[in-house]
């Protein structure tokens, strides 16, 4: 192993995998807008009672704060912090950029998420050069064209290189040589391993499993009698053995959106107001990527956080957000009265799959003109992103 920004004249055998893992995202991006915040705490999220952090700088992380932290929770913790409203386009198109130029070095490009990717650049390094090399130049490009940190991590494998590169951070490169896979992951707590949440984690610690070496050093027919399957794949990834490829299509199997309300909600109508602004997010999604649902989900957390899931098939592929809200409304209804008040509603697009794949058309013309309506609302919305535009029902008069 070593140190974050070393690694010059290491040949990697066998695959090179790189974990590119963008630094506090949605805080660099908006600090390019607003410069005279760089060097202070900053938190991107919503002011209001029950919203989350959604990305946080690292002197507010050094004070406790992160991602899904409750805004309640977290300005008490650093009151001085600047909080910056979330401008989702901006993190999309930032995004779009930077994996349209990771696949100008390998066909082999795994998004895992918005700030994420995995890359084999295995057979990119005969024209790019070595690993190091090709992550100094994906380093170099993000941070000169897009002004934008990132940590990347180099290894021989997916699991090892996600370790690296959150070895790596702030802004920083390591790599694991394959022939010392084994010492970098011995030192590293059981927790740090893909797969091991708090009781996954508790199981081990009952068996006196602390560290990853540890776990490498069980019997691998104890962890399969202790926790079937899974204790197969933790025993090989604790060893550094991952055989799997870099997926280079990660298909979205559904699409959702959900709203937490800053009070806890009876009222049918303001439930039904939020499902059918919630429906036209969904919609907007598929068909920015080109999607079409063949069934809708509705979700329900009740002030006791106790929650409830229904599904309803479609007669037919959609991507129209009436459609969507037409099937997301009925669910609800069934569910009404409410049993008690409502904290959280959602509303999902599932069994997705080409837009092009079965799509019906309506021989309604009034269907027809409601889904060019909504198509060219969305171009509105990509060529204008700080407009705002809605169907007329989502308005309220002014007070």
């Amino acid at each position: 192993m070593v140190q974050p920004n070393e690694g010059r004249g290491i040949e990697m055998v066998d695959r090179a995998i790189l974990h590119v893992d963008m630094d506090a995202f949605f805080v660099s991006v908006e600090l390019r807008d607003r410069p005279d915040l760089v060097g202070k705490p900053v938190i991107v999220g919503h002011r209001s009672g029950r919203s989350v952090v959604l990305s946080a700088s690292y002197d507010c992380r050094a004070r406790g704060i992160h991602s899904a932290m409750p805004m309640s929770q977290a300005i008490p913790l650093l009151p001085q912090a600047t909080v910056i409203e979330p401008s989702h386009h901006k993190y999309t198109q930032a995004s779009a950029q930077i994996m349209a130029y990771f696949r100008t070095l390998t066909p082999l490009v795994e998004q895992v998420s918005v700030d994420e990717a995995f890359l084999d650049v295995t057979g990119s390094m005969r024209m790019l050069g070595g690993p190091v090399q090709i992550a100094q130049q994906i380093r170099e490009y993000i941070r000169k064209e897009m002004g934008l940190p990132a940590s990347v991590g180099i290894a021989r494998n997916k699991f090892v290189a996600k370790l690296a590169s959150t070895y790596a951070k702030p802004d920083g490169m390591a790599v694991v040589a394959p022939e010392r896979t084994e010492e970098f992951l011995h030192e590293l707590p059981v927790s740090k391993m893909w797969g091991v949440g708090k009781r996954t984690a508790s199981q081990l610690h009952s068996l006196g499993i602390e560290t990853v070496g540890q776990l490498a050093g069980e019997p691998e027919a104890r962890l399969i009698s202790r926790l079937g399957e899974h204790g197969r794949a933790l025993y090989l990834l604790s060893r550094g053995i991952d055989n799997r490829p870099v997926e280079v299509s990660r298909d979205e199997k559904s699409i959702s959106s959900e709203h937490t309300f800053a009070v806890d909600i009876t009222d049918p109508q303001v439930l039904e107001g939020e499902l059918l602004r919630l429906s036209h997010k969904v919609g907007q999604r598929l068909r920015q990527h080109g999607k079409s649902a063949n069934g809708v989900g509705l979700k329900i957390k009740y002030k006791d956080f106790s929650g409830i899931t229904r599904s309803k098939a479609l007669a037919a592929a959609t991507d129209s957000s009436t459609k969507i809200s037409e099937s997301a409304l009925a669910l609800l209804r069934k569910l009404t009265p409410m049993p008690q008040p409502v904290r959280l509603i959602g509303v999902k697009a599932e069994r997705l799959q080409d837009y092009e794949l079965g799509l019906q058309f309506s021989l309604d013309p009034r269907e027809e003109k409601a889904r060019e309506a909504e198509r060219i609302a969305d171009q509105i919305g990509q060529r204008f992103p700080q407009s705002i535009v809605t169907p007329a029902r989502f308005l309220r008069p002014k007070e």
